[in-house]
């Protein structure tokens, strides 16, 4: 169904010309919606501009390119924060989500949907993207007359429209406007879905027919669905000049999925649109992850009693280390302490190697140049460019992480100086830094006993002198960048490794072990017998992830106990290259337990965990890569990744009837990546029944009858333990809205605290209550929908425990 949607130049004239400003020609033109006002007026923009096109009345920041919804229905509300919780602390989840379907719509390079194929010969072009912004251009750099044209396709939104630009000259001169153009038809033809339905719903759909011509206009109207059945849905309608009707059709909905609704008056114009039906069951959801380094083989138990259609399973492939990587380098600069500096120094000096093996070589060569001092002379955008390292940023962080080494690195102790001196030799070609290094370095293999060992005192355990021991041969490898160092680090590590040998057999733990191995002081026999030791050590959880515990009374080198965290990276990097080592697992573990805020929880931590990171995603990655989800050998769906969505996070969902029970379900990248984490998770909804929890009782008294427009009243009773904070979430039937002067008034009266509305609920805040106080609030709402439709389930939970929580099923209402 190909559109032919045709205007010509859509024009707007600047209403303010600065004196030392002549604004040229700039011409917004474009396939645009059937037709608009008369055009022929033109933007005058010089130089670099920003354009932005969005309809009358949107809200919210316009973006490049408003994507159609996918052809995949997404899950519920219910089911999708239960999901989106399951994945709160996924690395690399705050980058861009698009997502992909087994049959997705076709989309242009901008992200938009393409124009369906050529429509019948006679019948009416189809209607179906409907974005409310669909331009947005941050930077138009005109030509030398100053003009510039941007194309652009329209929305097939029969509505006006707002074009606002903005325009700057190379020497500051600034200047905008704001015009718009109207999009219509003679004769249109507009269904009112509401913005879901429940299976099992029947609605009274309006559909409205508008007239603007000058003329009666009598047409054929048929309205049919995909998805839903449609009864009264063919007759003839007349509709007067200058007028409208509305005409109303039943839609019943069966079971959960995407419905759309299409609507043709005649020849004159067809419209698409879609929404969602919700299950009426309780969400469970399953969830998994884990890398793409090798297929991955997971089991999943969905529940014997899932409602029919509910199954669905998502999976979202992120880009595990290049996510920690960005993140960590926002983060950068924000941490104090000597094991902090260093891991900032460390952070920024070894990313240009890992951005280069993603496939980040602009960022890459952005630090590469600041580490190296000459981000000066290389040409960098005016601001930071997605996607792209902010370098001035990493300029300032970078400044005062040396300012801070040099400060603790004007006489540390040789613990501290064997910290920093691995992260300022990071910096080699800073001649700051490297000194800086190079003196610490010293300090540290001064520190060398006789017996081959480093550090010690009152207390120390031997199990603490040999991992001490070992970050001080880290330290003094780091400056083997020198003939004098080259020589040093030989002397150091030949009197280390012969104090690890001596004391092999009190090393009974695998985190030591790993740390004497990373160390690099170990070779041969011995570096065999210390890795089957780790090995023996790591540990494996349900779902395939692996780690390396901490026992009782291991200890770091300042007498700290070490994170699962930093023992896994230890683990990482005492198994390097051994093709026993469950190396991909222990990756996924460590992106895993990373954290935006924190990293993986001290600077100690996340130095060892930046080096693992390094050594397990340093190949580069494909141009393109396959994945591909199979339960019980069953391709379910598949994505492919191009060279651009390897910086992204790709979501793939997909139906999935029939998983009740134990499945295996697998995940693999074809090639495998070890820099690919995915989390998997299987969605599904079972009958609803009352539950009570921690001494909650809940009881919601709703209309079993009501009428369109007019006020109904909801009875919420409760009895709760005192002094505990509540949230009481109110499932509401489709097309139901709160009246929000009635929840206002129980929030002035002291009753709840605050509320919030949403399509399909409404959630109050209750204040911590007396003993023996109960708890009743009634509030109004206004059905705008009619037909026989199912509530949503009702919950009361403490916000301190959310684990302790109640529910009450969901009713059916009669709106007439």
């Amino acid at each position: 169904m190909k559109r032919t949607l045709m205007m010509g130049t859509v024009g707007v004239v600047l209403g303010a010309v600065l004196a030392f400003l002549l604004l040229l020609g700039f011409r917004l033109v474009g396939s645009a919606s059937r037709s608009a006002e008369p055009a022929g007026q033109s933007f005058a923009l010089k130089d670099m501009t920003t354009t932005s096109a969005f309809a009358d009345g949107a809200e919210g920041a316009p973006v490049l390119a408003a994507a159609p919804a996918p052809s995949s229905p997404p899950m519920p509300v219910e089911m999708e924060e239960a999901v989106a919780d399951s994945f709160a602390g996924a690395p690399g989840g705050g980058g861009k989500l698009r997502s992909a379907n087994i049959d997705m719509k076709k989309t242009d390079r901008g992200g938009r949907e393409e124009p369906n194929e050529a429509p019948a010969e006679g019948s009416a072009p189809s209607r179906a993207w409907f974005p409310e912004t669909f331009l947005f251009e941050p930077l138009v750099v005109t030509d030398a007359s100053g003009a510039a044209t941007v194309p652009v396709r329209v929305p097939d939104r029969l509505t006006r429209w707002r074009v606002l630009a903005l325009a700057h000259s190379r020497s500051g001169a600034q200047a905008g406007t704001v015009s718009g153009f109207a999009g219509t038809l003679p004769t249109y033809v507009d269904p009112v879905l509401p913005p879901f339905l429940r299976a099992g719903d029947s609605a009274r759909l309006a559909v409205q027919v508008v007239n603007t011509t000058d003329a009666a206009v009598e047409a054929p109207l048929k309205v049919e669905a995909q998805g839903a059945t449609v009864e009264g849905g063919s007759r003839t309608v007349r509709v007067p000049a200058r007028g409208s009707v509305v005409e109303y059709v039943t839609v019943r909905a069966a079971g959960p999925g995407a419905v759309a609704v299409r609507a043709t008056l005649g020849s004159a114009d067809t419209v698409v649109r879609d929404f969602d039906v919700w299950p009426t069951g309780r969400p469970v959801v399953k969830q998994r992850g884990g890398t793409l380094a090798a297929p991955r083989t997971v089991s999943l138990e969905g529940p014997a009693d899932a409602q029919a259609g509910s199954e669905r399973v998502r999976l979202l492939v992120y880009p595990g280390a290049l996510g920690v990587l960005r993140s960590e380098l926002a983060a950068a600069g924000g941490r104090e302490g000597a094991a902090d500096v260093a891991y900032t120094l460390m952070l920024v000096g070894r990313s240009p190697e890992l951005l280069a093996a993603l496939g980040e070589t602009q960022s890459a060569e952005a630090l590469k140049a600041l580490t190296s001092g000459s981000a000066k002379r290389m040409a960098m955008p005016p601001q930071p460019v997605e996607g792209v390292v902010d370098v001035e940023a990493m300029r300032k962080v970078l400044a005062q992480a040396t300012q801070r080494a040099l400060r603790e690195g004007r006489a540390p102790d040789v613990s501290t100086a064997a910290l920093l001196a691995e992260g300022a030799l990071a910096h080699p070609d800073n001649v700051v830094l490297s000194r800086l290094g190079e003196r610490l370095a010293a300090k540290v293999a001064a520190a060398q006993l006789p017996d081959g060992t480093c550090q010690g005192g009152d207390g120390w355990t031997l199990q603490r002198l040999l991992v001490a021991t070992a970050d001080c041969t880290r330290a003094v490898n780091a400056a083997a960048g020198t003939p004098e160092g080259k020589r040093r680090a030989a002397l150091f590590t030949a009197k280390a490794t012969g104090a690890l040998e001596r004391n092999r057999a009190h090393v009974k733990d695998g985190y030591t072990a790993a740390a004497l191995l990373a160390s690099g002081a170990v070779t041969g026999s011995l570096k065999d017998d210390l890795r089957t030791q780790v090995r023996d050590a790591v540990k494996t959880r349900d779902g395939g992830t692996a780690y390396l515990p901490v026992e009782a009374g291991v200890v770091d080198a300042s007498g700290g106990t070490p994170s699962e965290a930093e023992a896994t990276a230890l683990a990482v990097l005492a198994l390097e290259g051994d093709t026993k080592a469950p190396l991909a697992d222990l990756g996924a573990s460590l992106l895993s337990t990373y954290a935006p805020a924190l990293g993986w929880g001290g600077g100690r931590a996340n130095r060892l965990a930046l080096r693992a990171v390094v050594s397990l995603f340093r190949e580069p990655l494909p141009a393109r890569v396959r994945v591909v989800l199979e339960r019980d050998g069953q391709v379910i769906t598949e994505g492919t990744y191009d060279a651009k969505a390897l910086r992204e996070v790709l979501a793939l969902e997909a139906a999935a009837p029939g998983s009740g029970g134990a499945h295996a379900w697998t995940v693999r990248a074809e090639p495998a990546v070890p820099g690919l984490g995915f989390s998997l998770a299987l969605a599904a909804a079972v009958p609803w029944k009352p539950e009570s929890q921690g001494g909650l009782e809940l009881v919601v008294k709703g209309p079993t009858e009501a009428k369109v427009g007019q006020p109904a009243e909801v009875v919420v009773e409760a009895s709760t333990p005192s002094g505990l904070a509540l949230e009481l979430r109110h499932g509401l039937p489709a097309g139901v809205q709160v009246d929000p002067a009635s929840l206002d008034a129980l929030v002035a009266e002291g009753r709840v605290s605050s509320w919030d509305a949403e399509d399909g609920a409404v959630t109050l805040k209750l204040p911590p209550r007396g003993a023996g106080e109960p708890f009743q609030a009634r509030f109004r709402v206004i059905p705008t929908l009619a037909g026989t439709l199912q509530g949503g389930a009702s919950s009361l939970k403490v916000v301190s425990r959310p684990d302790l929580i109640s529910y009450v099923p969901p009713t059916i209402w009669a709106v007439r």
